[in-house]
C-alpha cells in the first residue's frame, strides 16, 4: 500500500509538472496511463467513482 501511494504522488507530480510546462508527448501519455492505474489501487478509488457518477447523473438528459 506505501509503494502505491508514493507511485501515485511520484506519477502525479510528473504529470503536473508535465501539463503546467505543455510539454505533452507519448512520455505524458504513459506518465497519465500510470497515474491512473496506481491511482485506482489506492483507497481514492470508490470516491473518485461515486463523484463522477453523480456528476454524470447530473447532467440532462436530451
Amino acid at each position: 500500500m506505501a509503494i502505491t501511494v508514493s507511485l501515485v504522488a511520484l506519477f502525479g507530480l510528473v504529470l503536473f509538472f508535465l501539463l503546467r510546462s505543455n510539454s505533452l508527448s507519448a512520455g505524458s501519455a504513459f506518465i497519465a496511463i500510470g497515474f491512473g492505474f496506481f491511482l485506482a489501487s489506492t483507497g481514492a478509488a470508490a470516491p473518485i467513482n461515486e463523484m463522477t457518477t453523480a456528476i454524470v447523473n447530473a447532467i440532462p438528459k436530451i
